[in-house]
């Protein structure tokens, strides 16, 4: 493989290999495309007929590594797990989005099990063929994420076994006479019990914390917790706080039907049609990468270019964006698409430089403040550092649309302004999937 030291040495087209088709991978894929066909990245805020810089054209073979043969819009995962419109709408398998049906971008069905960052090859195995595979690169960009357990993410790889998945889990709560008891009070548990609520609204729905106070994992200031917890019993949610679920135990009928009893710390019994267990328990998918790449906690250490630091080979071609880079601020898709963003201008300012000799101008990203967003029931609950805490069905509508943001979303698209967009519409319109691109 070509070095990535010195001009000139990029004559052929530039290999980038991605490893994750979600927010940040694909809000890389897209950016770059555009700027490699010579147009301004879509994420920007210049007009699209602006010349005033020309931008030079650039060949460029991408390709996209993924378990999963689809993009899946994660954050709306708590209403596709109630609802099975939703979950339809929520999966789109790769081959089929139209922005990304282009000759010089591949996709994989698979997972990474190594990297060798000096030789600039990755291993490869096929999810359907268990066939290992190497797959050589210019240019890497790390965005697998965190692996996250059921029902928090699908566990399914492929758009019919998640379909099945999803159906089987709405039928669960349909099914559930004694109501649906929801365990931790975290965001998930918090926008499942409220999902729930909403779609069903006759069933009787219970979340029980462990903690005084919902969210108690985050970062984030007591008021927005105490107005969460306040929406959410508004949207008629029954809340147990302070008591940890100590033992579950199943309970059959003689109709062959099944019902749970939890037993809390406090001696307290709930009976349960459908208990779901919504505490996250989320690892950095970085176990391909050398360790010299990582932190103590397995996310992968970037400077604020979004380049590897510390002793790995070819730093200056290897990024991470998204979940599973090391960085400031709540893990969140807003953040993960600006990541991916910077990527690709980086990494085409790269090409630029080593094509031409061009002086590159790289993005730096700055410090990500902590926010949050909760669609609780029909109203959402918003924190930022700026405007602090605020909640109500307007901002439902604007942060999320009717599909928790899928075709609508809010983003971050600098350090100091909240883009408002909105739903699997917000994510699906910012990136512009929708739209084929013409060569």
């Amino acid at each position: 493989m070509p070095s990535n030291e010195g001009p000139n040495v990029l004559q052929n087209t530039p290999k980038v290999l991605i490893i994750g088709g979600s927010y940040s991978g694909l809000a890389a894929t897209v950016n770059l495309l555009d700027l490699c066909d010579g147009k301004p990245p879509r994420f920007s805020s210049a007009p699209a007929n602006d010349n005033s810089k020309s931008i030079s054209k650039l060949p460029v073979d991408i390709t996209i590594v993924d378990e999963r043969d689809g993009y899946y819009h994660l954050i709306g995962n708590p209403l596709a797990f109630a609802s099975d419109d939703a979950a339809s709408k929520s999966w789109t398998r790769f081959r089929d989005i139209p922005a990304l049906k282009l000759p010089n971008v591949r996709f994989l069905q698979g997972s990474v099990a190594t990297i060798d960052c000096e030789k600039k090859v990755a291993w490869i195995v096929d999810t359907v063929t268990e066939q290992r595979r190497q797959e050589p690169y210019d240019y890497l960009l790390v965005a697998s994420g965190l692996r996250r357990t059921s029902p928090v993410v699908p566990q399914a790889l492929d758009r019919d076994q998640f379909l099945a998945e999803a159906r089987t889990h709405t039928k669960s709560i349909r099914d559930a006479k004694e109501g649906v008891v929801v365990i931790g009070g975290g965001a998930v548990g918090i926008e499942m019990a409220s999902e729930i609520k909403v779609i069903e609204p006759w069933q009787k729905v219970t979340l029980i914390h462990s903690r005084d106070k919902l969210l108690s994992a985050e970062p984030l200031p007591d008021d927005f917790k105490e107005r969460s917890l306040e929406v959410l019993k508004e949207a008629g949610v029954e809340v147990i706080m302070g008591q940890r679920v100590t033992d579950t135990t199943t309970i059959k009928t003689d109709a062959g039907s099944k019902s749970w009893r939890l037993t809390l710390a406090n001696g307290e019994q709930i009976t349960a049609g459908h208990v779901i267990t919504a505490i996250s328990r989320s690892t950095p998918t970085s176990g391909y990468l050398p360790a010299t790449a990582l932190d103590k906690h397995g996310y992968v250490k970037i400077d604020a270019s979004l380049r590897f630091t510390g002793d790995v080979p070819n730093s200056q071609s290897h990024f991470a964006a998204g979940d599973i880079a090391s960085w400031s601020g709540i893990k969140r898709c807003g953040g993960a698409m600006h990541m991916g963003h910077y990527c690709a201008i980086n990494i085409h300012q790269d090409m630029l430089k080593h094509r031409y000799g061009q002086l590159p101008t790289y993005k730096e990203l700055s410090e990500f403040p902590n926010i949050m967003g909760l669609a609780v029931g029909k109203k959402a609950v918003i924190f930022d550092s700026t405007n602090g805490t605020s909640s109500g069905e307007d901002l439902m509508g604007s942060y999320f649309g009717n599909d928790l943001a899928n075709s609508s979303m809010y983003c971050w698209s600098s350090v100091v302004s909240l883009t408002i967009l909105t739903s699997i519409t917000v994510c699906w319109n910012y990136m512009k999937l929708g739209q084929a691109i013409t060569v």
